[in-house]
């Protein structure tokens, strides 16, 4: 059955800043008739309507595919990483979760490695920048490999899937009070490192990836666990303790120091 439609009315309080070097401050936006069934990008949209027909600058804000996959939506919304519902990207959020009445403050990924390009835009070419400092794989090209050429057990493959089911958001480093990136290169190594096509360069990998992240500017992980709290796919930090265990192996044992 579909659920009841209904309207609320909010006070938006939301970050406005014209460009990475000017000064920011919160705007309130009084934000009526806005119908449950919205998605929170969705109410962006009717605000941003509004504010361009009184002739006032739009608020900017990222997104691309509005279903949870491409990780551009993010955004801080009353202190957490993504909105209040677990599990879920900011595109994911509907404004059912919300009550009639309701403030709610709206403000970027906070952390000096994400410098804010404008308003709830944030800069998040430093995550680009750790993965091509080692989140791949070499191959030689030619014919594809048949698929099941390297036999993979079902719990290492499913392993590995999890970690790769991260989108690079940037929440974790939002959230974190060190806005580290452990969690991030975490799952990023720990998909490569799990299968075969990842051993032959795991100890250059892990290597690589914590010089960048220290280089751009994430802090380290202290264990405050708020990145797991906040990760729309749900990344198990167990993938840190795995990121850490390679990275002391590849210490003691490598070539790439």
């Amino acid at each position: 059955m579909t659920p009841e439609t209904k309207t609320i009315t909010i006070t938006l309080k939301v970050w406005r800043q014209k460009g990475p070097g000017a000064k920011g401050k919160l705007e309130t936006i009084q934000v009526k008739d806005i119908s449950t069934h919205m998605s929170f990008l969705e109410m962006l949209d009717v605000v941003n309507e509004d504010l361009a027909k009184n002739g006032k600058e739009p608020i900017e804000f990222d997104n691309d595919c509005r279903e949870g996959i491409c990780g551009m939506c993010g955004a801080v919304v009353n202190g957490i990483a993504h909105g209040p519902k677990k599990g879920m990207t900011l595109c994911q959020l509907h404004m059912r979760k919300f009550n009639d009445g309701d403030t709610i403050i709206v403000e970027p990924w906070r952390a000096r490695a994400f410098p804010v390009i404008k308003d709830l835009i944030v800069d998040r070419s430093a995550l680009d920048k750790i993965i091509q400092s080692g989140g791949y794989v070499s191959v030689n090209v030619g014919g594809s490999p048949d698929g099941n050429a390297i036999p993979v057990p079902q719990e290492i493959a499913e392993k590995a899937m999890d970690a790769a089911a991260c989108i690079g958001c940037g929440a974790c480093v939002a959230a974190c009070p060190n806005a580290s990136a452990m969690l991030f290169i975490s799952a990023k190594v720990s998909q490569l490192a799990l299968l075969p096509q990842g051993k032959p360069e795991a100890a250059k990998r892990v290597l690589e990836m914590l010089r960048k992240m220290d280089e751009c500017d994430f802090g380290n992980c202290s264990n405050e666990r708020e990145c797991e709290a906040v990760c729309p796919k749900e990344i198990s930090i167990t993938h840190i303790a795995r990121l850490n265990r390679e990275y002391f192996k590849a210490g003691f044992f490598s070539e790439f120091k």
